[in-house]
């Protein structure tokens, strides 16, 4: 198991703690793939992982802007930077097909990403939108 659910911070907004649960689920099971070196089940699991990233910081996205939180371009960019990330690392899959390097991936960038970027970003960000745990 890469994460747990308390590794990532708790914010005051029921949604976005929704959202990273969900995620930490499925980068959970896009590790232990990856890990098990399951080819099959690595590509089955990108198309789950690329569609679960999109739709988290879409949806933190247009709950900033709709509440026009002051600091919305700055966590934009840090999602569009992972967004990047994990669409270089889906072309560099679809090119060698070694796991080893979704793991590495993995555990040497997006766990500490997610975790710092929960606590800086997604809290400051949860505070604003006013929605209580």
């Amino acid at each position: 198991m890469l994460l747990q659910v308390k590794d990532v911070q708790q914010v005051s907004n029921a949604m976005m703690n929704m959202l990273h649960e969900k995620e930490i689920g499925i980068i959970n099971d896009f590790h232990d793939a990856a890990i098990a070196r399951d080819i099959d089940k690595i590509d089955e699991l990108f198309k789950v992982v690329q569609f679960d990233i999109e739709d988290h910081f879409t949806t933190e996205e247009e709950m900033m802007q709709e509440s026009k939180f002051y600091a919305m371009q700055m966590h934009k960019s840090e999602h569009d930077t992972m967004r990047g990330k994990v669409k270089d690392l889906l072309e560099e899959w679809d090119k060698n097909k070694e796991p080893l390097k979704i793991q590495r991936f993995l555990e040497d960038e997006f766990k500490h990403w997610m975790v710092l970027h929960v606590s800086r970003w997604d809290s400051e960000t949860a505070m604003h939108l006013g929605d209580t745990m």
